[in-house]
């Protein structure tokens, strides 16, 4: 009688904890979906993205010096720290060059649904993981949903020559920097295994920003920096909390509750960014993006759920 009342005060224990991680999960896709939008609509989107890296970084030091007061980083640890920074950069330019040329419910889908399709083959190459049927099957529905973001008016012509894909404007960029995430995804995966998590966000964020700084001056100079924080400081600061707090909250959930239930969880974000560009941002809408976003959402769920 007793067994039975510790089993089922567990069981209700691993029910609240596992809504818990669903309301983290969820919440943590609102808050990367929504700093995308807040970039979508600045004016100078590199400019922007890299005032939300510095915000970030300044407003979260007092963390940041905790956090590296309280933890060393071996050799290993600065390396992949190093690399990640330098993906980065590269992923917040391209990301910023995507959305100066297309809508944020085209590109948002895109790069947040190649990143996980590429991952897993990576993975192979680099980790000697094994890859599941499964995954090779979510791969290929995110393949599916991209043709089908562009609907059957032109699925003869793009299955003919896919790369006239890429001369629709915004795509060429998106398709980049879903690479760029599939690469810093397998150095992170590395990464917080060495160095602690929030220590390795807050290095990362840092980082980042200090390597865009020559970019961004040199590009567009301090006068038009000064200009777009003027223009946007509520904006830049609110976006500059959510990147962390995106990233925050999934590590969270992860602590209370399986990765396999975490990761399809937070591809919802793929949706909410596609109704944010149409239902906010007054982007057209059409039944290719609804569609074509469910079918990624759909295949990148298949990838994290496969063994």
């Amino acid at each position: 009688m007793i067994t039975r009342k510790k089993r089922s005060g567990s069981n209700v224990i691993l029910l609240i904890m596992s809504l818990i991680s669903l309301l983290l999960v969820l919440l943590s896709a609102l808050a990367h979906s929504s700093w995308n939008m807040l970039l979508k609509k600045s004016d100078n989107k590199e400019i922007f993205v890299w005032w939300l890296l510095v915000t970030a970084s300044f407003l979260l030091f007092p963390l940041g010096a905790v956090l590296i007061s309280q933890n060393n980083i071996d050799q290993q640890g600065w390396w992949l720290i190093l690399g990640t920074v330098i993906l980065h950069i590269f992923y917040f330019l391209f990301l910023g060059r995507s959305y100066i040329q297309g809508d944020l419910s085209l590109v948002y889908p895109l790069a947040r649904g190649i990143g996980p399709m590429l991952t897993p083959f990576l993975a192979v190459v680099f980790l000697r993981e094994q890859i599941h049927t499964l995954a090779i099957t979510g791969a290929l529905t995110i393949v599916l949903g991209i043709y089908l973001m562009f609907w059957w008016t032109n699925f003869a012509r793009f299955a003919r020559k896919p790369s006239e894909i890429l001369k629709t404007p915004g795509i060429g960029y998106a398709i980049l920097t879903g690479v760029i995430i599939s690469m810093y995804s397998l150095v992170d995966k590395k990464g917080v295994a060495s160095v602690q998590p929030f220590l390795y966000m807050y290095l990362l964020t840092l980082g980042t920003a200090i390597g865009l700084t020559p970019y961004i001056l040199l590009r567009a100079g301090w006068k038009s920096a000064q200009l777009e924080l003027k223009k946007s400081l509520i904006p830049i600061i609110i976006a500059g909390l959510l990147t962390y707090l995106a990233y925050g909250l999934v590590l969270t959930a992860l602590s209370l509750s399986k990765v396999s239930y975490v990761a399809p969880t937070r591809e919802i974000g793929i949706v909410i960014g596609v109704l944010m560009g149409v239902v906010i941002l007054k982007e057209n809408f059409t039944k290719e993006k609804i569609i074509g976003s469910l079918t990624i959402m759909v295949g990148v769920v298949a990838i994290a759920v496969s063994p």
